[in-house]
């Protein structure tokens, strides 16, 4: 479905960004994995070589428009240009549990940094390539905490709630050359990310989803891998949630 689509994948060292770059490298796409953890980003490479996928690694510090910049046209290099752009870099760990009252500043603008204006200047330093491509693709993980209101998160609520109405201006400013831009809003996921979140938390998803059960990253990568594909080409500007009928639009 993916074969041969360059993709670049931001937060891609472990996680939900990895299980991004596993499903899509094994539909025969080549992946950049960028992400400021350098020796995690290094093994999971290691990982995904070893079953055969073309993947390199290329670090990025997304508060850093310089790293960005150059992370990019690294990218360029390693995969003579991009198809498809997967906005995962994100601040969510050990920052939740705090009232709007007490967030202070310097947190809630470095994670505001990263979440949004990361997305949005990779997404600018990819745009040319992604125009170039016959298919460009970009999605954007956002969070179903942006839909429903989480408590105690604000931060973090109002960086996805911005990268969900970057969106839909990002659709329609790069779909004058066919670049498709999408939103996937996954709900609690079981990954490295959310091991501090409270049992009670996981608790209450897991009794609001419609599919009464925890959400595993194969729930998501499917449907990440087709909003990259040429199935989707004429998907654009859409917010997909995944979370098992958690939120409902």
């Amino acid at each position: 479905m993916l074969k041969d689509k360059r993709v670049v994948i931001t937060g891609a060292a472990r996680g939900l960004g990895y299980a991004f770059a596993e499903s899509i490298a094994a539909s025969g796409a080549r992946i950049v994995i960028a992400d400021i953890l350098e020796q995690e980003g290094k093994t999971a490479v290691a990982k995904l070589k070893a079953v055969g996928a073309e993947v390199s690694f290329v670090s990025l510090d997304l508060a850093s428009p310089e790293s960005i910049d150059a992370c990019v046209r690294r990218a360029v290099e390693v995969l003579g240009g991009i198809d498809g752009l997967i906005n995962n870099g994100a601040i969510a760990t050990g920052i939740g549990g705090v009232s709007m009252e007490e967030i202070d500043i310097d947190t809630w603008d470095r994670v505001m940094t990263v979440n949004a204006r990361g997305a949005w200047l990779m997404s600018r330093a990819a745009s040319p390539y992604l125009r170039q491509s016959h298919a460009g693709r970009i999605v954007n993980i956002a969070s179903d905490t942006a839909l429903w209101g989480a408590p105690n998160l604000m931060h973090y609520v109002a960086s996805k709630g911005a990268l969900i109405a970057m969106t839909r201006s990002m659709a329609r400013e790069l779909g004058t050359d066919g670049v498709a831009v999408n939103a996937v809003a996954p709900g609690l996921t079981l990954v490295e990310a959310t091991e501090y979140v409270p049992e009670e938390r996981h608790r209450l998803y897991v009794d609001g989803r419609a599919i009464n059960r925890e959400q595993l990253p194969e729930d998501i990568t499917g449907v990440v891998a087709f909003l990259l594909s040429d199935a989707a080409g004429f998907v654009t500007g859409q917010l997909i949630p995944v979370n098992g009928g958690f939120v409902m639009n």
